[in-house]
């Protein structure tokens, strides 16, 4: 019995130390909120509104709904006329409100976002208000994309999170060696970029291209930006040897479409029902796209006829002409200049057509031809002097470019 005692008792100082234990609060672990820095406030230290500029608002009105009388608008104002120009207000644009926390009806600051990049601060703290504009700051960070394209460029390069002006600029760089209405799904390209980003984390599109190649049916065509003259604006593009890419006529007359109807000697009419020769290339666009002259010239005919519709053609040298018909409405005059890469008109379907096109015609020699098979001589070449500094730059960056694609397209 002594042992049944003693172990009752041993059991029952255990409960009543478990049950003590138990009893003990848990410690409560506080954390402090984040601290929270835009337009140069920290944001925790005020009652924050947010909100739009809206049809029929004005900063006046925007001040009288937080208590503000005439006399005080009045006031705020005049005092900020030379720093704000308050006609600058648009609909749309956002604005924050910054105000006393032990009172919300207090304003102290307004914040108009003009843009991504600019804000302006409307300081109504003191007596007397001040304005004054800010920039964001902007940091430049490099990547290189290396993809396969899957529907369409412009879709791949939004699946990588680029701009899509890098899709412009792409087709423009290699407008005269690529041609874009033959691309298709598994070919490649890759490109070493410098993106914009304001205050280190708003993406705002591409500062520059510092090298990239197009990969179809098995051939890459490389691009380099090099200045020869350092106070160039721009520079000029160059393949891995120092060939300039761009050459006499671009590729197409579009930036975007697809080929409909190619040159053909035999081809069956959509409109009149019949086997004839098609001499030229169709691209089929929507109404009202670009359509650009592919080579510098002289305007030698611009008018309407019942089979090409409105249409434009161009004469380049004792060599080369080129015709675009179908046009919804001509841009430019017979005799006048036209630059490569001009718009010289608008896509439409005027004329024998079944729908928004333009049929793209050239001549060589005097005769109709494949505009698609010819082969054009480059502009001018680089200086030799210059091809020791361009190689320099070059080589690192084709290797980065291949290193960073072989590792992308391994399967």
């Amino acid at each position: 019995m002594k042992y049944v005692a003693l172990i009752l008792f041993v059991f029952t100082l255990i409960s009543c130390h478990k049950d003590k234990k138990d009893d003990i609060p848990e410690p409560v672990v506080t954390t402090k909120p984040a601290i929270v820095k835009e337009f140069g406030f920290i944001l925790n230290d005020f009652e924050l509104v947010h909100d739009t500029i809206k049809n029929g608002d004005t900063f006046g009105g925007l001040l009288q709904e937080e208590g503000y009388d005439a006399g005080q608008v009045y006031n705020v104002t005049e005092a900020i006329r030379d720093s704000f120009n308050l006609r600058d207000i648009r609909v749309g644009k956002p604005y924050t409100l910054l105000k006393d926390k032990k009172d919300p009806h207090a304003l102290q600051v307004f914040i108009y976002q003009a843009d991504r990049l600019s804000y302006y601060v409307i300081d109504v703290r003191d007596s007397i208000a001040r304005a004054y504009k800010k920039t964001r700051p902007i940091t430049i960070k490099r990547r290189t994309i290396a993809a396969e394209i899957e529907g369409s460029l412009a879709a791949t390069v939004s699946k990588e999170g680029a701009s899509p002006a890098l899709t412009q600029e792409l087709s423009e760089i290699f407008a005269w060696t690529v041609d874009f209405f033959k691309i298709q799904k598994g070919d490649k390209f890759a490109v070493t970029i410098n993106e914009r980003y304001i205050s280190d984390t708003i993406y705002a599109g591409v500062e520059s291209i510092e090298g990239a190649f197009f990969e179809t049916k098995g051939e890459r065509k490389y691009a380099f930006p090099f200045k020869a003259d350092p106070s160039a604006k721009k520079p000029s593009y160059y393949d891995e040897e120092g060939k300039a890419l761009k050459s006499m006529f671009l590729k197409a007359p579009l930036k975007f479409s697809h080929i409909t109807s190619r040159f053909s000697p035999k081809r069956f009419h959509p409109v009149q029902k019949r086997w004839k020769a098609h001499n030229g290339t169709d691209y089929a666009a929507p109404t009202g796209t670009p359509i650009m002259t592919t080579a510098t010239g002289v305007v030698i005919a611009a008018g309407f006829t019942t089979g090409n519709g409105n249409y434009v053609k161009v004469k380049h040298n004792n060599t080369y002409t080129t015709q675009y018909l179908h046009m919804s409405k001509i841009l430019v005059k017979r005799g006048q200049h036209v630059s490569q890469g001009q718009t010289i008109g608008l896509v439409g379907s005027t004329g024998l057509a079944t729908g928004p096109h333009v049929c793209y015609r050239f001549w060589k020699n005097g005769v109709q031809v494949d505009a698609l098979k010819q082969k054009f001589p480059n502009s001018e070449p680089m200086d030799s002097k210059y091809k020791p500094r361009f190689m320099a730059q070059m080589a690192p960056l084709k290797e980065e470019l291949e290193r960073v694609s072989d590792k992308a397209f391994i399967k």
